[in-house]
């Protein structure tokens, strides 16, 4: 009988009640408080078997694959077949794929703003990814704010993360011009505004514009952060630009899926908290200089950096500045340049991006796979492209020399504004005095902002109050306020505009954004400026002033604190502590520009840091 029980064990030792249960890797992990452990990993067998698995399927590695798929999301279209692709990467390198669903976030359909919804992702990202019982976690995302959501969510739940993004979608055409979204939405957009182009044609351009699933096809925020994320090391080069639609898309899911595996055997050395250095960051910043990269990277990246225990605090919006003063604009895409991202995937990617940008990086630093990015650079093979055919110019002969994005302080930004100078359309803008013309928010503007009598001028400075974290909520990307009607009519196509909200990174102009702090705050100079005051921004001193004796300003802060905060006050400041439900969580938690907008209590630092 001893030996019967003995033979027993030896099959089935996860009920061997002799027998310890380890709690970090497989099936193991993360058990259901039933209060026996063994009973917990009884119970999970008991209903993963419902699926189907064997005890071979479930003796291996599990690798956990997040899924963002949704009917609301053109950009994640592909995901299902980039699941299946990531499934058979794992299955040939042993493993065991199993995905599971997180929420779905896409720019056009989250209400007020997917910034407002992009702390909620990470959590959901967090919280799912620790619980669920994986030992490395895929996560595909693609759409704008998903990508940093991840990352966030990842650095926290600290287990190896391997990012899968959906890809860009490929250029339409109209009238046989190349068209991509959004950039191009935008720029149609204020023609048809200007009576340039008719309604057939702003139909005729809406059809083609995202002529296929995937996210926008140019330099916008979803392709920054790909692009910035091989940059960090955690993921392949082909990553970033490969087309939502083409075969290497699905080679490079197929390619994650069996390192992910890979990773399973050196969990430890592979958690995001040890593989990203302050060096992996400095990398990532160097990266979104050299593209000419969304302004919201720069919120991104102060949140996700903030995550991380050994990094946060040691790069703030002053570093960004140091690195683009010493980084130029080299790849020709809009908006910065004329390109698309298929043309920077057909010349060369990232890989060839990394090697003119090779002097300026910590080519020691770490990657996913568990080699040094200098390593892999050196054992991944960089096809020459024609000077003519490709998009990414030489170190030598930039687009832009330097500082693509600049960070501006003065007494309207104390904690900071950021400008993509690269993006100006008239680059005297870059050092301008006008009289403010003062909107109080995004329904103040649509009221008046093509009003016949409005007091504005091509030399007048635009001024957006309120679309800040808390003042909207979530920082909506309404900072690139559109020229005035009558003088867009005129032909005008840029003026200097300055908020403290976003704008799409697939938008241009000499626009100051994520000005801190935001004028909701009873402390901001932004929410007291008034029409007339003189504005001075200056991109080469980084200056962004506004010409009021501080006496006045503080007089009129004194002012509007009291009318804030006064009893009878709406304001989204003052009621933040009786909201309810997550907006109340928000407007509680959220911190301002300069930090990420990320929830303080999600921070590295948690809340009692902040």
């Amino acid at each position: 009988m001893a030996e019967e029980n003995s033979a027993k064990k030896a099959a089935n030792p996860d009920y061997d009640l002799e027998r310890p249960i380890s709690s970090t890797t497989g099936l193991r992990q993360g058990l259901t408080s039933y209060g026996d452990a063994h009973f917990s990993l009884f119970l999970r067998k008991v209903f993963i078997k419902a699926l189907g698995y064997s005890e071979d399927a479930l003796s291996r590695p599990i690798v956990g694959i997040v899924n963002t798929y949704s009917s609301f999301n053109p950009c994640h279209a592909n995901i299902p077949q980039l699941i299946d692709a990531v499934k058979r990467g794992v299955q040939l390198g042993g493993g065991l794929a199993v995905d599971f669903p997180t929420i779905s976030l896409h720019e056009s359909f989250s209400s007020p703003t997917s910034m407002y919804l992009r702390n909620l992702m990470s959590m959901d990202t967090e919280e799912m990814v620790r619980a669920q019982p994986c030992d490395a976690v895929v996560l595909i995302g693609g759409c704008d704010k998903t990508v940093p959501a991840q990352l966030m969510g990842g650095i926290s739940a600290n287990k190896p993360i391997f990012h899968l993004v959906t890809g860009p979608m490929m250029p339409g055409s109209h009238r046989g011009v190349r068209l991509g979204a959004c950039t191009d939405c935008r720029n149609n957009w204020a023609s048809f505004r200007a009576g340039k182009i008719d309604i057939e044609d702003i139909s005729a351009i809406n059809e083609e514009l995202a002529p296929t699933s995937g996210t926008c096809g140019v330099m916008g925020t979803a392709s920054t952060m790909a692009c910035i994320l091989v940059g960090l090391g955690l993921m392949p080069f082909k990553g970033a630009t490969a087309p939502a639609v083409s075969a290497t898309r699905l080679r490079i899911a197929e390619e994650t899926g069996k390192n992910a595996v890979l990773a399973c055997q050196k969990l430890d050395e592979l958690r995001p908290q040890k593989v990203l250095t302050r060096e992996s960051f400095l990398n990532g910043l160097t990266v979104l200089q050299a593209i000419g990269g969304s302004t919201n990277a720069v919120v991104h990246m102060m949140a996700i950096i903030g995550r991380h225990p050994d990094v946060a605090g040691t790069i703030n919006l002053d570093t960004v500045d140091e690195i683009g003063r010493k980084t130029p604009l080299l790849v020709d895409l809009k908006p910065s340049g004329d390109n698309y991202m298929t043309d920077f995937h057909n010349s060369g990617g990232m890989l060839a991006l990394l090697h003119e940008l090779k002097h300026l990086l910590h080519l020691d630093a770490m990657t996913i796979t568990g080699r040094t990015l200098g390593q892999e650079m050196a054992a991944a093979t960089l096809l020459e492209v024609p000077r003519e055919l490709s998009v990414i110019q030489p170190f030598d002969q930039p687009l832009h020399p330097s500082s693509s994005l600049v960070v501006l302080r003065g007494n309207i930004a104390p904690g900071g504004a950021v400008m993509k100078a690269s993006a100006s359309k008239d680059k005297r803008l870059l050092k301008h005095t006008g009289k403010a013309v003062v909107f109080a928010g995004s329904a103040d503007m649509a009221k008046r902002l093509d009003d016949p009598n409005l007091d504005v001028s091509p030399e007048s400075v635009l001024v957006l109050q309120n679309i800040g974290p808390v003042g909207n909520p979530g920082m909506p990307e309404a900072g690139m306020i559109p020229i005035p009607r009558k003088l867009a009519e005129k032909g005008v196509t840029d003026m200097l505009r300055i908020s403290d909200g976003r704008m799409s990174g697939t938008a241009g102009g000499t626009i100051v954004l994520h000005v801190s702090p935001e004028a909701a705050d009873p402390g901001s100079v932004l929410g007291v400026i008034q029409d007339g005051d003189l504005i001075t921004c200056d991109a080469e001193q980084r200056i962004l002033h506004v010409d009021v004796a501080e006496e006045e300003l503080a007089r009129r802060m004194e002012a509007r604190k009291a009318l804030i905060m006064g009893a009878e006050s709406t304001a989204p400041w003052a009621t933040r502590g009786e909201t309810r439900g997550y907006r109340g969580l928000y407007l509680r938690s959220v911190n301002q520009a300069q930090d990420g907008t990320d929830f303080d209590f999600l921070t590295a630092a948690g809340p009692k840091g902040n």
